[in-house]
């Protein structure tokens, strides 16, 4: 896996310095905070430095619930969301690819939870992030 790249907790992430490290990512960024933004205003976005990975992560949530997490890798970001086994039939359902899935099933468990790591390349990874993210705000 890609080094995270946003590792000086002293160097709050703007704008500027998140997009100068993604690079050509920089349109699919904007898509994707561009359909929170539009379609889930009730989102709350905020950077916060974790000592245990020495990185900047961004956690995007509505009220208590985490919807994802995002983190900057040069020249790309990932976006990681965390399901509990309830929500494996609406995984599987879903428009996700079937690596996604088997990434899903087979992943490793933190606790009650295991995750899908998405590095976001191109419009479908887009897509798919819109179908994890209805998956998760089915999941009670």
């Amino acid at each position: 896996m890609e080094p995270h790249v946003l590792t000086d907790k002293n160097q709050v992430p703007t704008e500027e310095v998140i997009l100068s490290h993604i690079g050509q990512s920089k349109s699919f960024w904007e898509s994707i905070f561009k359909y929170i933004h539009e379609d889930h205003p009730d989102f709350a976005e905020q950077w916060k430095f974790y000592k245990d990975g020495n990185c900047w992560l961004l956690k995007v949530t509505r009220k208590s619930k985490t919807i994802f997490w995002l983190s900057i890798i040069r020249d790309a970001f990932r976006i990681t969301f965390y399901f509990g086994d309830k929500a494996e039939p609406a995984i599987m359902d879903s428009a996700i690819s079937g690596k996604l899935k088997d990434e899903f099933l087979n992943g490793k468990r933190y606790g009650k939870v295991r995750g899908i790591t998405l590095t976001i390349k191109n419009n479908r990874d887009i897509e798919y992030v819109k179908s994890l993210i209805t998956v998760k705000l089915g999941i009670k």
